[in-house]
Order: structure tokens, then sequence, then C-alpha cells
């Protein structure tokens, strides 16, 4: 395997790693665990043409999220990660039983107590990676 095509290391992004892998649960809802007191949050998500819904607040919203998600339908792989201080980035893929259906970028900026301050993804399926 070339190192373009090896998988990436989860070291890279440890804490959105663990976000991810939580989020696959199905006890998704550990995430809030995961989340600062000032916490604040925008998910862009796309379904292709012109359909798209942020997702964006604080905790109370974060709820919300996690409530209308389709659990155990949509896994979150990654592509590749890094961390740069306080800062983590990860790009994904998203995938329906298995199959890929959108591409998505994560951005975390972390406290010094490791929990989650901000965070911003952005999904499309217009654009996929593999």
């Amino acid at each position: 395997m070339s190192a373009r095509t090896q998988a990436p290391s989860l070291s890279a992004a440890p804490f959105l790693t663990t976000w991810f892998a939580i989020l696959d649960s199905d006890d998704a809802h550990r995430i809030l665990d995961l989340i600062s007191d000032d916490f604040s949050f925008s998910i862009l998500f796309s379904t292709g043409g012109d359909a798209g819904t942020d997702f964006h607040g604080g905790r109370a919203e974060m709820e919300g999220y996690l409530a209308q998600r389709e659990v155990g339908v949509r896994t979150h792989h990654p592509l590749s990660a890094t961390a740069v201080g306080q800062d983590e980035l990860y790009l994904g893929e998203v995938r329906r039983s298995g199959v890929p259906e959108a591409t998505f970028v994560a951005s975390a900026r972390l406290d010094d107590d490791g929990k989650v301050r901000r965070l911003l993804i952005g999904r499309s399926p217009a654009v996929l990676f593999t």
C-alpha cells in the first residue's frame, strides 16, 4: 500500500476520531460529555442540489441535532486528519450501509481540558474523495 492509499493515522486528530466513533455508536448522546460550557457549533448538511440544512447553536441545539439523526444508518470514515495545537481538522466520508454517500470536513477547537469549544462540519454528496 503506498503512502497515498494508507489509512490515516487516527492519532492525528484524536478528539475528532473519538467524536465520530461515539457518534456512530448506539450511545451517540455521550458526545455531550465532550463539549465545553461555552460550546458552539454549525453543521452544514447538504443532501445534494439546493437542499441543505444548517444545524447550529450550543448544547441544547446539539441535543436537538442528535435527536433527529438516523441512528445506525450512516457511519463516518476518516480519509485524513491532523492537529495543530488545540485545533483539529478531519476529512472523512459518510457511508450509508457501507456505500459512500458524501464527503465531510470537520474542524474543532479544544479547550485546555480537552473538550470541544467550537465545531464546524460541512457535508456534501457533490464531491467524493474516493
